[in-house]
């Protein structure tokens, strides 16, 4: 056997017996030659035997370690074994250690003292090694009834109390048996934000990234951002002239608000002249000036959608997006829920635009949860007022993404002071995320009892309230009704006819958005009995029809000014078809649909030479043709001077004749070409 050998054997025999000097990390020359001990042995090394003047291993502890850990010696003494059974992976380890300090057995008979030296070497390697690990072992730990570790320290017993109370498996029960949540019900979370964390999810981050990670690597700084990931395409980013500022703080709840500044006012007032002009050309060449122009970029990408290309139109809202959150206040927080931007000031319209424009590119991207977590923000800016009516959209977001306790949790807590079950959406889907939460079989049968319960209960209110959502739902599943429901009045064509169209518009953008989740036919074979039963109530003529049809009839006289704003901007084909003609006779802009009555305006676009309404139509023709032509050009407004305005009414015909002359002059007629040839026909070329 060599001696390398031999000293690996010596050397474990030496672990299991005790820690010598060497293992402690100390200098074995000096403190013996202060104890007054014999000097080491020439050729043993440290490796020779332990001390017998020293009985206790810990009596070699400094006094300072041993007063932090009094109770360290009986889990030493505990861990030998463990000791023992890892010894080979540390022998191993330290052999690997040693050979940069190691000699061959040839030089090792020659010099013994030489042998000792290094010998000495592999053990100072692994008493360093040791040492980290002896400090792990120092903190006593224990095992909790969820299986989480709780260290003695203080700080890190808070730690484990934080994780515990987050820890969705010890979360307290509502009363509906299902599972709540305790932190904010519109709390925002940073990774859902991104739609490549859940592209990830479903098809892998190989699938998704590709290979986008080589060049990740390659690619210039750019400022990590929460709502969107910038672009190598996109122009270089500058100052715009936006910034955002901390109006107040009142009970908790922080209120912000966008600022233009100077140059970008007048970024502002050329957009509206460009908008004006009706070419989106002018608002390209405005774009390239000015690449960063949020309400540029909104209408620009409106104008992208219709001519199909979304990929730009996508592309464009995320850069809007990117402009906005560079222009944030450092106290604005995504993720807090407490603070709040005003929809009545212009200045702030466009990031609820961008946020809502960027959510339904999503859900049609397929990244419903990301959608939602947008939805959530959206929501949380002003859940008050809630501008652009995202509660009409939640509901469907969060069925998509399968969140059926966030959707009833919001339900719960929000409908004894926002009645969301008068909301046609609420009234449906609410119970649907009830059935769906039933047919979880990782669930207590307690919890799909209960909430099978619910949405029996549920589903049958929904009927009765809102009976002309039946048919055309079922028309859109492609189901054909039994004889009793197609025959019965109370679903039939008079629910549709008798309702107002402010319910109308409500019913048909439910059931245009949603009704691909009701074609499962586990969920029309859960509706089918409850439908009976409902019919049962109406022959029986109950009490809750009769209260229902008595709410209809006083309910839904007019849609909210937000209502009309949401389905505007949802582009839902059944419910624009419902709009009013006082929305759809007004023109209607991407940058700011439908703008609040009540707005809060901070500066107003300066006045332009605008043209006498009162111009006849022969006036009007001239101006197409000269536009610089003005028949009421100087016109004094002192109605007084009666001369005055006499001779200014001569000049005005004076210049019209004179428009009327220089156009006869400026006609030319082009004569026909003519063929030298005499024997040619003679036709025109």
């Amino acid at each position: 056997m060599s001696r390398r050998a031999l000293r690996r054997l010596r050397g474990e025999q030496r672990g299991q017996e005790g820690p010598g000097l060497g293992e402690l990390g100390l200098d074995p020359g000096p403190e013996r030659a202060r104890e007054g001990g014999p000097p080491p042995t020439p050729g043993k090394g440290p490796r020779g035997p332990p001390r017998a003047g020293v009985s206790n291993r810990f009596e070699l502890i400094p006094a300072e370690e041993s007063e932090d850990e009094p109770a360290a010696g009986e889990e030493q003494a505990g861990t030998r074994l463990s000791e023992q059974d890892t010894a080979g992976g540390s022998q191993e380890g330290s052999r690997d250690r040693s050979k940069e300090g190691a000699v061959t057995p040839s030089e090792t008979d020659g010099d013994g003292q030489r042998e000792g030296q290094e010998a000495e070497q592999p053990d100072r390697t692994l008493a360093t090694s040791n040492k980290p690990r002896k400090k792990k072992k120092k903190r006593k730990t224990k095992k909790n009834s969820a299986g989480e570790t709780v260290e003695d320290n203080d700080l890190e017993d808070i730690d484990s109390l934080l994780e515990r109370i987050e820890d969705p498996r010890l979360a307290p029960q509502s009363q509906g048996g299902i599972t709540a949540d305790s932190r904010p019900l519109l709390y925002v979370e940073h990774r859902n934000l991104n739609p490549e964390n859940e592209l990830k999810r479903y098809f892998g981050a190989r699938a998704v990234l590709g290979d986008q990670r080589p060049r990740q690597r390659q690619r210039q700084y750019v400022r990590s951002m929460w709502l969107t990931a910038p672009k190598n395409t996109w122009p270089r980013y500058s100052k715009t002239g936006i910034t955002m500022q901390l109006l107040d703080t009142r009970r908790g709840v922080q209120h912000f608000t966008f600022e233009h500044h100077r140059e970008y006012q007048q970024v502002q007032f050329k957009f509206l002249d460009a908008v004006e002009s009706m070419d989106p050309n002018n608002i390209v060449l405005l774009l390239q000036m000015n690449p960063y122009h949020v309400d540029s970029l909104l209408q620009l990408s409106d104008v992208c959608r219709m001519q199909e290309d979304q990929e730009m139109a996508r592309d464009l809202i995320e850069r809007a997006l990117y402009s906005l959150e560079c222009a944030f206040h450092p106290v604005f927080s995504l993720t807090s829920g407490t603070c709040r931007l005003d929809y009545r000031r212009p200045e702030n319209r466009a990031f609820f635009l961008a946020l809502f424009k960027h959510l339904m590119f999503l859900e049609k991207r397929g990244c419903p949860r990301t959608a939602l977590e947008f939805c959530k923000l959206i929501l949380s800016l002003d859940p008050e007022n809630d501008p652009l009516c995202v509660l009409l959209l939640i509901d469907f977001l969060s069925l998509r993404a399968r969140e059926y306790s966030f959707l009833t949790r919001l339900f719960q807590e929000w409908e004894s002071h926002r009645n969301l079950s008068q909301l046609p959406n609420f009234a449906f889907s609410v119970p649907l995320a009830y059935f769906f939460l039933s047919q979880q079989e990782e669930r207590p049968e307690l919890e799909r009892g209960q909430a099978r319960e619910r949405a029996a209960r549920l589903i049958q209110l929904a009927l009765i309230m809102f009976p002309s959502v039946l048919m055309p739902l079922l028309d859109h599943c492609s189901v054909q009704p039994d004889a009793r429901v197609a025959s019965h009045p109370f679903f039939g064509l008079n629910a549709q006819i008798s309702q107002s169209p402010a319910l109308n518009q409500l019913t048909s953008l439910y059931v245009g958005r949603t009704h691909a989740l009701w074609k499962d036919p586990a969920v029309m074979a859960w509706l089918e009995p409850h439908v009976h039963e409902v019919l049962r109530m109406v022959d029986a003529q109950d009490a809750l029809v009769q209260e229902a049809e008595h709410k209809r009839k006083i309910r839904y006289q007019s849609a909210p000014r937000n209502i009309y704003r949401h389905i505007i901007l949802s582009e839902m084909k059944e419910a624009t078809a419902a709009l009013p003609l006082e929305v759809t006779s007004q023109p209607v802009m991407g940058f700011d649909p439908l703008p609040p009555l009540d707005s809060i305006v901070s500066y107003t676009r300066p006045e332009r030479t605008s043209h006498p309404s009162n111009e006849s139509t022969l006036s009007l023709f001239f101006r197409s043709l000269l536009p610089n032509f003005n028949l009421q050009g100087d016109i004094r407004h002192d109605g007084d001077d009666e001369a005055g305005a006499a001779q200014d009414l001569n000049q005005g015909v004076n210049r019209l004749m004179a428009a009327m002359r220089d156009m006869l002059a400026n006609i030319q007629f082009q004569e026909p070409p003519r063929d030298d040839n005499p024997e040619g026909d003679g036709d025109w070329d």
